[in-house]
């Protein structure tokens, strides 16, 4: 009987190590399990962040382009703006506009008191011979004090026009017209107020090589060259 009870108390003590042995085994695996659940949170938790971080970065790079695009498309608006604002002031200069009482005259006696055969016949006052050239430039008579010799003038319907000559009765804003006949005076002009633009005012002075080195000129490009402008008058 005590033989029984000792093979209990041994069988019981063993139970019991083994039980304790179990749970020494779980509590260790479980702090295991513990540590590799907190390192496998913290991996997590740090790839996340590395991604936040990545994205982060990504939407910088994304947000720097866009205002480096738009700056550059603001900048060529500009660019762009500035140009069409400047273009007015590359523009031809602008032409004093002048009301004239324009009548039509001839070289002939009818209109100078001098005949062919007279030594001055056709040439004006500057000493150049009178000229009508409807495709460059003719010469015609004004006040010198108004517009003074070499002073170009646009005519409507007459064309460009060189004061090279003046008249007695010529005063104030009054021109004259240079034609070869008085049938072309008549015919194509006659008497009419119109309004001229003054292209050039001159300094006083018109000569013969002036006056074809403008003619060559115009020939070429149909207006006043900008480059012969204090060349040419």
């Amino acid at each position: 009987m005590r033989q029984i009870t000792l093979w209990n108390k041994i069988g019981l003590s063993c139970l019991v190590v083994v039980l304790v042995f179990q749970g020494i085994v779980s509590e260790n695996t479980i702090k295991a399990f513990s540590k590799n659940l907190s390192r496998t949170s913290q991996y997590k938790s740090q790839v996340v962040q590395q991604f936040e971080i990545s994205m982060w970065r990504q939407h910088s790079k994304i947000l720097q382009q866009s205002s480096n695009q738009a700056s550059g498309s603001h900048k060529m608006i500009s660019d762009s703006k500035l140009d069409n604002e400047a273009k007015p002031v590359q523009a031809k200069k602008k032409t004093l506009s002048v009301k004239v009482m324009a009548t039509g005259y001839t070289a002939g006696y009818e209109s100078t008191g001098k005949r062919p055969n007279h030594p001055q016949y056709g040439i004006t006052f500057s000493g150049v011979k009178v000229r009508r050239d409807k495709d460059t430039v003719s010469t015609i008579a004004a006040d010198l004090k108004v517009f003074p010799l070499g002073t170009i003038l646009y005519i409507p319907g007459y064309g460009y026009g060189v004061v090279a000559d003046k008249g007695s009765a010529i005063k104030g804003h009054k021109i004259d017209l240079y034609f070869k006949t008085i049938k072309q005076v008549y015919k194509e002009w006659g008497k009419k107020e119109v309004q001229v633009q003054v292209i050039r005012k001159g300094n006083g002075k018109l000569t013969e090589a002036m006056l074809k080195e403008l003619g060559k000129a115009m020939e070429v490009s149909k207006e006043i060259p900008d480059n012969l402008w204090e060349k040419a008058i």
